[in-house]
Parts: C-alpha cells; structure tokens; sequence
C-alpha cells in the first residue's frame, strides 16, 4: 500500500514508523520541520504544503491508496484532505482538534450535494483521550480498562501491591474468579503471556479478561476493597478536562477543576452544573492544600504540557493522592513519568494510531485496543469455517496469544482449554505486538 502523510509532526513520525516495513511512505511538509527521526526511516520526503495540487502531485498522490494529514493546523489538514480526494478519489484520514471541525466533516457521504468532495475518516484524538480516561478513572485503582462486544467483556490492569496475598504464588494457585483469564504480566519493562505455573511477584502489572462482574468480585478480592471513585481533581480545564468533567457528572462523581486561565473558568462555570471551578494553578501547593485535593480519590492532571503536567502529578503525590494519572503530549516521556512514581501516563497520540492501524488493516481483523503503550495488541478475529467444532486446545499458536473471550451472538464466553469454537464466533484475542501478524495469518483463510 503507498500512503501519503502531510505533517512532519510527532504523530507523522509514529505513523510513518508504524507502517513504513510494510507500506510505501511518503511525507510531505516543509524541510524546517522535518527532524532526524525521518532520516532514520526509508521513506521518502516530499517538501512543500499538501493543500498545493502540484505538491500533491510531486508525492505520486494518483498512485497512492490513502492521504493523511496530521498537521497542527486543522484548517490545513481538512484543504488538504479535501484536495487530496478532488484530484485523485483517494481515501483520507484527516485529524482534527475540535469538535465542530470533527461534526462538519463527518456529513453524509451519500449525499447527492457531495460528489467526491468529503472527508473518509476524521479522528479528534483528544475525544479518544477523553474516552480512555473516563474509563480508567470508574474503576478503582485499574492502571488500564478496555471494553469489548457492546460491554459484556472487558480487561483490566491491576499492580500487585506490597503484602498482597497472591505474591509468590503460581498462577494456578491464586484461585482468580470464574469467568477471569490473566492474559499478560508486565514485571519490570519486561512483558509476556504468563501459564498456570507462572509465580506472581510484587510489583508485576497483571493483565486480566473477563467480564465485568466477575473482573469486579476480583478486583475487590485481590486488588483493593470495595471501593467506588467518589471524587476527582481535574489540573488543566482545557477541551480534555472539560469533557471529562461533563462525564464524570453524568456518572454523580464529583469533581474540582483547577484552571489557571481566568475566562475559561468563567466558561466551564457556565457549562458544567456540578463541578466545582477553581481559579488558580496547578503547580500552587498552598492552593493544593486549601482545596484539599490531596483528600480526591484521583488526580489527573492534562494540561497541555509534559513538564506541567509531570509537576502537578508529583506535588499531588506528596499529598497523599493514591492513583494519579497524567497527559502526555510527547510518547517517549511516558515511561519517564512512570518511573518517578506516575500512575498511569497516557497519550492521547496512542488511541490516534490505533484508529489508523484499524482503518488501513486490509483484513477482517481488527486490532480492539493496545496495551502498555503499544506492547501488546488485544485483536478481534472471526473464526472461519475450517475451524468449526474445534477447541481452544487444540489451537497451535504460532506464537504466544490467549483467546480471553468468545463472542457467539449476543453472548460472551470466558473460554477455557476444551471449549469448542464455532463459526462465525468473534474471538478476542490478547497477544504481543511482534506476534499479532503471525496470529492474524493463523486464521486467515484464502
């Protein structure tokens, strides 16, 4: 496939690194903004606008199958789109970062007023960021929660605390609920598919599928006790901290957004009905204090700035703030911020290249959710008729991968060893990143 990206920007590195083994790659941008990461990459570089149709044309834009534009311009992104699908009916994947952009573009493609003058698929991320964040906030102390098949199935992600009852235990010996599966272990910046005789140790990150009542009895068995988020501190009121807090009202949860910039207080006051607005800044310790959100049973920090947001989370942490969860713009500081003692860091860039990876894969798999940044991969695959009445078992793997859950219809299965697959099942399947192409190519049926 020849994909045309227009940004030099970190997110057109991470696609053009993503894709650029198995995809022709071109970038288009100003030669200022490109940076030694493409250098590294065997891709070509194509300087100039994308909203310039020579330009378009210098990139091969007739030979090519999909245009993205990943500009900080959101107007330059949607003229170039735009442009892209007039002279050449190619696919486009535009990204935007407001909403009213976002509702604009995704008009009725069968709408006789159209022609070919549309966008195919525009992608908010910080809408994506927003989404994952809500999920991980309801659920207590959960570093990571992903929901599958309409909500009947769902993983989460669990840090084994100090003192905890499973340490030193094998995993077939832990007596996790029924209707669980433990799909993966992080244990230092190390991650793998665990078996029965794999032993717990502190501190492993354990990765687990099932659906959500029995992932809730085992939370609250092993992982903390019954215990519901009640309040929310919120540091950054922009587009991400006021979504959330629109969400967190609709969920009764209680939150205090602090914000430095006094008109966009004014503008959340307006807008929120519950939540309570804070004037002021996040890095203030004494408003810290005062405002008592070291008492929050989370902090979340998404301002538009790592240093920030990294400051915010550490001063909160001295307060005594259990689970704290920070934004990060650049990728490559989320393990940084996990290592100075950061929850959970997350990116609202990571969700964004999920959705491109889904929408370029030209197979009937889809990729469902990533996990420890892009590490493992939970992938979505119909099971065809050659492996009608065949159990789990029996399945070789090419490569390490566990079937967390079976969707037949309108219901879930939590499978084990001699559980028979059907056809037209949907299997979810949890495996690392590097082996997902070998899972694929396992059920793929010429």
């Amino acid at each position: 496939m020849k994909i045309v990206i227009y940004g030099a920007t970190e997110i057109g590195c991470l696609l053009a690194t993503e894709f650029f083994e198995d995809h022709d790659i071109t970038v288009i941008d100003k030669e200022e903004n490109r940076t030694e990461e493409f250098d590294k990459l065997d891709i070509s570089f194509v300087q100039g606008n994308a909203t310039d149709i020579s330009v378009l044309k210098n990139a091969d834009i007739f030979n090519s199958d999909v245009f993205i534009a990943c500009t900080a311009l959101d107007e330059a992104n949607i003229v170039a789109c735009l442009s892209a699908k007039k002279v050449s009916g190619i696919r486009t994947i535009c990204f935007v970062s407001n909403e009213e952009y976002k509702n604009s573009m995704e008009a009725d493609k069968s709408a006789d007023y159209l022609d070919n003058f549309y966008i195919d698929y525009v992608i908010w991320p910080e809408a994506l960021l927003t989404q994952e964040l809500f999920r991980i906030v309801t659920v207590a102390h959960a570093l990571d929660v992903e929901n599958f098949a309409d909500g009947k199935a769902r993983l989460l992600e669990y840090k084994v605390k100090t003192g905890s009852s499973i340490v030193g235990k094998m995993v077939k010996d832990c007596n996790f609920t029924k209707d669980t599966i433990i799909v993966g272990i992080k244990r230092d910046s190390l991650l793998f598919i665990p078996n029965g005789l794999t032993e717990i140790n502190e501190d492993d990150k354990l990765i687990f599928m099932g659906t959500p009542r029995s992932l809730d009895i085992l939370a609250g068995t092993f992982f903390h006790e019954k215990e519901q988020v009640k309040s929310v501190a919120i540091i950054g009121g922009g587009k991400v901290g006021y979504m959330l807090a629109k969400s967190l009202e609709d969920m009764r949860i209680k939150a205090k957004i602090i914000e430095k910039n006094y008109d966009r207080c004014e503008y959340l006051a307006q807008e929120l009905n519950k939540s309570i607005v804070i004037n002021g800044d996040g890095t203030d310790l004494k408003l810290l204090n005062e405002e008592e959100i070291g008492e929050s049973d989370v902090v979340i920090s998404v301002t538009n700035n790592d240093e920030r947001n990294l400051l915010c989370s550490l001063l909160v942490k001295q307060l005594g703030v259990k689970r704290v969860i920070a934004r990060v713009s650049k990728v490559l500081n989320i393990p940084l911020f996990e290592k100075v003692g950061i929850d959970i860091a997350i990116s609202s860039k990571t969700s964004a290249i999920n959705e491109v990876k889904n929408d370029l894969d030209e197979t009937d798999v889809d990729i469902l959710a990533t996990v420890e940044q892009g590490e493992a991969e939970v992938l979505e695959i119909p099971v065809k008729e050659e492996f009608n009445n065949k159990m789990i078992k029996d399945i070789k793997f090419p490569a390490p991968a566990i079937i967390g859950v079976i969707q037949r219809r309108h219901h879930v299965i939590i499978p084990k060893g001699d559980t028979m697959m059907r056809h037209r099942d949907i299997l979810i399947i949890f495996t690392k990143t590097e082996s997902a192409a070998k899972i694929k190519e396992l059920f793929k049926v010429v």
